[in-house]
């Protein structure tokens, strides 16, 4: 029998990071997401589905004006593009090493991804609930979704850059 987990909200964040002038990181967050795994024992090698969407209305970087123009069409298009996706294929572990690899979605353009994903553990907390942690982390090219727009400062420096890193922290609550 499957065994069913989901992210606990108050104990997860999604975010991306962003070079801007090429000086400094821009960092942004999805505070509307969701996640799905299924594994067959407690052991997450055995996952047979992991799921994640994120709302693009909810993409929030600390600056109103920034996430209006994020959400426009120069590179999400929150209007036609509600949401990005990805859907994990396979949960591998090699040694101390784990990769997850699977499909991301944004913008209707599907691109397979492998991330990185340090496992903190399986826990029972004070209220009887089996909690699993975990921090995964990787690295898109922005162009290859679609996400196009940029400029270019008088001296010839980008405005932003075209590597955009993911940093999550998720602990997923056993159902």
């Amino acid at each position: 029998m499957a065994i069913k987990w989901k992210h606990d909200p108050a104990h997860s964040e999604i975010q991306f990071k962003v070079k801007h002038l090429m000086i400094t990181t821009v960092t942004g967050y999805f505070k509307k997401y969701g996640m799905e795994v299924e594994t067959e024992t407690e052991d997450f090698n055995t996952a047979k589905k992991i799921e994640f969407t994120a709302d693009i209305d909810s993409l929030d970087t600390n600056n109103e004006q920034r996430d209006t123009h994020l959400k426009s069409g120069d590179f999400f298009d929150a209007e036609n593009h509600k949401q990005l996706k990805f859907v994990g294929s396979k949960y591998e572990t090699s040694g101390d090493s784990v990769k997850l690899h699977g499909v991301l979605t944004i913008r209707e353009t599907n691109k397979p991804i492998t991330l990185n994903v340090e496992y903190g553990g399986t826990v029972v907390d004070p209220y009887g609930q089996t909690k699993a942690g975990f921090t995964v982390t990787g690295k898109i090219s922005r162009k290859e979704y679609g996400l196009l727009w940029n400029a270019v400062t008088e001296a010839g420096q980008v405005v932003v850059s075209d590597d955009i890193k993911i940093h999550c922290e998720i602990q997923l609550i056993k159902q």
